[in-house]
């Protein structure tokens, strides 16, 4: 009997691949993230919380589309709503290995003012807001494990898929929530790993690199308070608030954190994969990578020609300062009592939220002084003065520091990178290409980092596979069709590596 006959007496499975390549599967999942669309989740930076917040209830609405769509995965695994609307499903293993979890950032919302909420099939793309960040991955990840149960397919090692609801605003309700039912159900450093959303694949010269991330930059939303005494405008003092503030804005922004290439810094270890790979490297940096792994001298080059060369570098390499909210004044004929500004910041991987705090309190002190301000600086009274006050303080209490960075010597790592090999490589539509992976930067997995020491942030497509920029008014337009059945392809794989691998 060939091998492509079904035995009766010896019966074989199908092959995943071969059916994630059939155009029914297309179709199917095609009409799943559509379905998945067409339900308006949204979250907002003023949600209130979840019970007090009807906002919130369109979740509902969404729970009820992926039962209906993926029944098998609800009656096979043990499913838990955390928080109402966060949900958990845990796949027993038949062992007692460390668990795998998936998803968290592979949100079921997508904050916005537009409709529409279409999910629109045109032939190649998939339209409506939240196509790309992120119900495609939540999408891909959940048709993954129902292929895998349909085949029969048992895990000896206990999966974990978890999905909030808000991380486009606070990430407190979803996460959240979802991080202290994890903790208290498994326990910390629980997990062998965690896959959270994060960077794909690009094409660099003809050689397609996977840049799944290892670390986060940390954070702080700095708000800058003036408070003067008021009065009416036609007896106005040499500086209002405004004005006064305006001087704040100016020193911050007049003096940008330096930038530091470190070895031991994960932009370093990029770097020396995009010079070991790339074929359109510029020779003259390939060959300062190659001496700046043992050479001072030429570690210190290097960054100056990166930061010369490739912009990106500038904020991968230190911390970030962008002034993005003002406000003041309440008439044109009154001088205005307060004014504020929030000036986001997201730390550098090498540095910390101490030192940010200290930088802008020795940056800012001598101009609280020189206008005869007081200063109070994240709860703490710092200078007197007798014509005001200036208040830092963190913004909405977001502060965060830089993520540990995860490991990449050793078994996680190697895990993720031959699956992504394994699933780039050996697809139809790649046409044998090959890939190379490589670790970058990314945010948003800080509820999770008591859970595991490897955490990656990986999403198994290219940037072109994403119609519309991100967080812009028609962010996450639309995603293309053939990349939502490479991504189930990904995760299959990935979950049956990390299920047999004796690496963790």
């Amino acid at each position: 009997m060939p091998p492509n006959v079904n035995s009766t007496t010896c019966a074989q499975c199908q092959d995943l691949d071969a059916s994630y390549n059939s155009e029914d599967f297309k179709l199917e999942a095609i009409q799943v993230l559509g379905d998945a669309i067409r339900v308006p989740t949204e979250s907002y930076d003023d949600n209130g919380a979840v019970g007090e917040d009807s906002r919130w209830d369109t979740f509902a609405e969404l729970h009820r589309v992926l039962e209906a769509t993926f029944p098998r995965v609800y009656e096979s695994l043990n499913v838990t709503k955390v928080n109402t609307y966060g949900l958990v499903f845990h796949w027993q293993g038949s062992t007692t290995a460390n668990a795998l979890s998936l998803g968290r950032s592979s949100r079921q919302s997508k904050s916005g003012n537009t409709d529409p909420y279409s999910g629109y099939y045109d032939g190649t793309w998939i339209w409506g807001r939240g196509s790309c960040d992120d119900k495609s991955d939540l999408i891909q990840q959940l048709l993954a494990v129902d292929s895998l149960l349909q085949q029969g397919f048992s895990p000896a090692r206990t999966l974990v898929l978890a999905y909030g609801f808000d991380e486009e605003s606070k990430g407190t309700e979803g996460a959240g929530h979802l991080a202290q039912y994890l903790e208290e159900t498994y326990g910390c450093d629980s997990f062998a790993l965690l896959l959270d959303e994060g960077g794909g694949y690009k094409d660099m010269g003809g050689i397609v690199f996977a840049t799944p991330s290892t670390s986060e930059k940390g954070y702080l939303d700095l708000k800058i308070t003036l408070s003067t005494p008021g009065g009416h405008s036609s007896l106005p003092p040499s500086h209002t608030s405004i004005g006064l503030l305006s001087r704040f804005i100016t020193a911050v922004e007049d003096n940008p954190h330096q930038a530091s290439l470190s070895r031991t810094g994960t932009p370093f270890a990029m770097t020396q994969c995009l010079a070991a790979y790339n074929p359109v490297y510029p020779e003259e940096l390939r060959e300062l990578a190659r001496k700046a792994v043992m050479d001072d001298a030429a570690l210190n080059m290097l960054q100056e020609r990166l930061l010369a060369s490739y912009p990106m570098y500038k904020a991968m390499l230190g911390t970030t300062q962008a002034v993005d909210l003002v406000e003041g004044g309440v008439k044109v004929n009154a001088l205005p009592e307060r004014a504020s500004a929030v000036v986001n910041h997201r730390i550098a991987e090498h540095s910390s939220l101490g030192e940010l705090q200290q930088h802008l309190i020795d940056l800012l002190t001598p101009v609280a002084a020189k206008y005869d301000l007081a200063l109070v600086a994240f709860g703490s009274n710092v200078t007197s003065g007798g014509s005001g006050q200036v208040t830092l303080s963190d913004f909405l209490g977001s502060a965060l520091e830089p993520s540990p960075v995860t490991p990449t010597e050793y078994g996680p790592w190697a895990i993720l990178q031959g699956s992504i090999k394994a699933a780039f490589e050996s697809s139809p539509t790649r046409n044998s290409s090959k890939v190379v992976v490589t670790p970058s930067l990314s945010t948003d997995t800080r509820f999770y980092w008591n859970l595991t020491k490897h955490i990656f942030r990986f999403s198994p497509s290219f940037e072109t596979d994403m119609y519309n920029g991100l967080h812009t008014v028609n962010e996450g337009k639309s995603f293309r069709a053939d990349s939502l059945n490479e991504g189930v392809r990904f995760y299959t794989k990935f979950i049956l590596n990390v299920d047999e691998s004796d690496l963790l």
